[in-house]
């Protein structure tokens, strides 16, 4: 019989700027937090229907030892990056970017008639793998995987599930990443690796998790997940809508400055000198 997974804590985030001016809200993203949820770092929720709020944009900045995800549900983001990738990335199109040995790279929202909105999620890398080969995805919102469970609606963005593979695979912390709909007054269980690290983010509407204890989450509320083998999930008089996120935590020391993780002082001391003297980009 698998064990159904009681919630260990909710986090609610913080108004932060960020980037050139960039109003977003932080729902976790310091060190501290990042033990807590490990291998994941940061999660920031950017979106407003004021172009002023976005349009300052992240410009170019150098990123060391992590993966970045962004996932555009609404509006379109310009991209570049010191690998030659150039492009816009337009709603439910998802840019996984790991940054590998270093990777300096620029992300210019657009102007967008309505809500612009995403997510941005940062995947630490194993010791082992910080100094990787920086590498590129973009996938546009067609390609991703839909699988309907009954009335429920999963985007499959990484990971399996029911037989179906995520668009982004043969990531080191072997990751899953869905976008999940529930009706209302519906009911989910959704499998998950006993030992990974497991959250749900709630985009919008409201959910019921834990089976027994049937805690309410709401927009704008992370529910972090004890160890088990599922995560079940309810609602009542509205959907709810949902990212999920689970991967396999590393128990490794955290040495963080900026938009650079590694293990050590010392390695973290090494990249910001070596972008300083223009050896940061390995090839």
């Amino acid at each position: 019989m698998s064990t159904v997974r009681s919630i260990r804590e909710i986090l609610t985030g913080k108004p932060t700027l960020e980037g050139a001016g960039v109003r977003l809200r932080r729902i976790f993203g310091n060190t501290t937090e990042a033990r807590l949820m490990d291998p994941f770092l940061l999660l920031d929720h950017f979106g407003s229907d004021n172009p002023d709020d976005y349009l300052a944009g992240f410009p170019w900045h150098p990123h060391r030892g992590i993966e970045t995800i962004t996932y555009m549900i609404e509006g379109k983001v310009e991209h570049g990056d010191s690998l030659g990738n150039r492009g816009v990335i337009g709603s439910g199109d998802i840019q996984w970017m790991t940054a590998g040995s270093g990777i300096i790279h620029q992300e210019m929202p657009q102007r967008y008639t309505g809500t612009m909105r995403g997510l941005q999620l940062w995947a630490n890398l194993p010791a082992k793998n910080k100094m990787m080969r920086p590498r590129y995805r973009d996938v546009l919102g067609e390609q991703v995987p839909q699988v309907m469970l009954g009335e429920v609606k999963i985007k499959v963005i990484a990971g399996e599930i029911e037989g179906t593979s995520g668009a982004v695979e043969n990531i080191v912390i072997d990751p899953a990443y869905f976008d999940v709909i529930v009706p209302l007054h519906g009911s989910f269980s959704l499998p998950v690796k006993h030992d990974h690290t497991a959250f749900a983010y709630v985009l919008e509407g409201t959910g019921f998790f834990d089976e027994e204890k049937k805690v309410r989450i709401d927009s704008g509320h992370l529910a972090l997940f004890d160890e088990g083998e599922s995560v079940s999930v309810s609602t009542g008089d509205e959907p709810v809508r949902f990212i999920f996120v689970s991967g396999k935590p590393l128990r490794e020391p955290i040495a963080w400055g900026g938009p650079i993780v590694m293990n050590s002082d010392e390695e973290l001391e090494l990249a910001f000198r070596e972008y300083r003297e223009g050896t940061f980009i390995k090839g």
